[in-house]
């Protein structure tokens, strides 16, 4: 079968769509899982979005960026460290909790970032100072039941 390739921005219901087009690419598709992954991020978002074109105002919103690929973490440091300063030169901590791209894997993954997202808000204001030391306590702490690495990276923007 033939792959199917979508560029960013294209909407997961046109994916979705797309490939139920016969009973044969539906079977196909759900087999291999990816017509659960276009579920679920639909659920989140229009569609897939490529970091390097998020405006930095958008970005200098958000404290905390998770990844959960280490090539995706690569290209979001990467980027973080190119883009020219704001005038507040704020923290922006990235991490990656590397993980599977499968149902069951992004299911628990998912549910291990919602927590360390809780552990990183309860720190408040001292998130500035102590997020690697949160990181390296959680990982610690709670990732003992699994080979994934977590990697850290405090940028500016």
């Amino acid at each position: 079968m033939e792959p199917k390739v979508f560029k960013f921005g294209t909407p997961y219901e046109h994916m979705y769509n797309n490939m139920c087009a016969t009973p044969e690419d539906e079977a196909f598709f759900a087999r291999n899982g990816v017509l659960q992954l276009c579920k679920r991020g639909a659920a989140v978002k229009r569609g897939p979005q490529r970091w390097q074109d998020m405006p930095s105002e958008w970005i200098r919103q958000h404290d905390v960026v998770i990844a959960f690929e280490e090539r995706i973490f690569d290209a979001v440091v990467e980027d973080l460290q190119i883009r020219e300063p704001t005038v507040d030169f704020l923290p922006i901590h990235v991490i990656c909790l590397d993980t599977k791209d499968n149902p069951h894997e992004a299911k628990l993954q998912g549910q291990v970032a919602l927590e360390l997202c809780w552990v990183l808000e309860a720190a408040g204001d001292r998130l500035a100072d102590d997020a690697a030391e949160i990181v390296d306590k959680f990982e610690r702490e709670r990732m003992t039941h699994t080979p994934i690495k977590v990697l850290y990276q405090l940028c500016y923007l």
